[in-house]
């Protein structure tokens, strides 16, 4: 389904390829996983997802659209004039997106934020998801995200896409980079493995799964 709707993406070619790695991550996220749907989108306790990589907007709307957020119509001219989806998702603008992303790096850290604003709150149960791009972990704030999530034992999902988009110097691979979190390393394209690493939680430490693929034209 939603690779059928990505097809139909215009107004974004360009950073098709960038979505295609994302697409099955999304999906199986919004099917089976996150506790959020177009009627309980302003809910308290749902779920949050964050959008930190910001060149794969398009797959992130071609799931909305079908899980029925707002018409697929919508994805006919992506950052065209008078069209609510713009190059980086606008949450004003945009039903069910959380957060206004798109400079590489920030998304970890709103999703440090959120999930510590849900903590103080009470909401224990609530998840927060944040996906990133391999190639934004080089930002100075994706470390300082991850050491304080670890050390303030903050329940959240960090999600990178390994699509081989940085240069990969890094000793002992990505999820290395995630200490104190626990790690899962998946096919970015194998749905039961994405649901069952997505599905593993532990509540006194972030979880980081490094979801695997080929970046190829779509």
């Amino acid at each position: 389904m939603t690779g059928s709707l990505l097809t139909r993406v215009t107004g974004d070619e360009k950073h098709l390829p960038s979505a295609n790695s994302t697409y099955d991550v999304l999906w199986v996220l919004y099917d089976r996983i996150l506790r959020i749907t177009p009627e309980t989108a302003d809910a308290p306790d749902r779920d949050r997802f964050l959008l930190s990589k910001g060149h794969g907007p398009a797959a992130y709307y071609a799931v909305l659209a079908a899980k029925g957020f707002f018409p697929p119509a919508w994805l006919d001219g992506i950052g065209t004039r008078m069209n609510h989806l713009g190059g980086h998702p606008d949450r004003v603008l945009v039903p069910g997106v959380e957060v206004g992303t798109g400079s590489l790096g920030h998304g970890l850290g709103l999703g440090v934020g959120t999930a510590l604003g849900l903590r103080a709150q009470g909401f224990l149960d609530t998840r927060v998801f944040v996906l990133l791009g391999d190639a934004e972990l080089d930002e100075g704030s994706n470390h300082e995200a991850i050491a304080y999530a670890a050390a303030t034992t903050l329940p959240m999902t960090a999600i990178v896409i390994d699509n081989q988009s940085a240069s990969h110097g890094w000793l002992g691979g990505i999820a290395a980079r995630f200490i104190g979190w626990t790690t899962s390393i998946v096919d970015g394209r194998d749905h039961d493995a994405i649901e069952l690493a997505l599905a593993n939680r532990d509540r006194d430490r972030p979880h980081v799964v490094v979801a695997t693929v080929e970046k190829k034209e779509y």
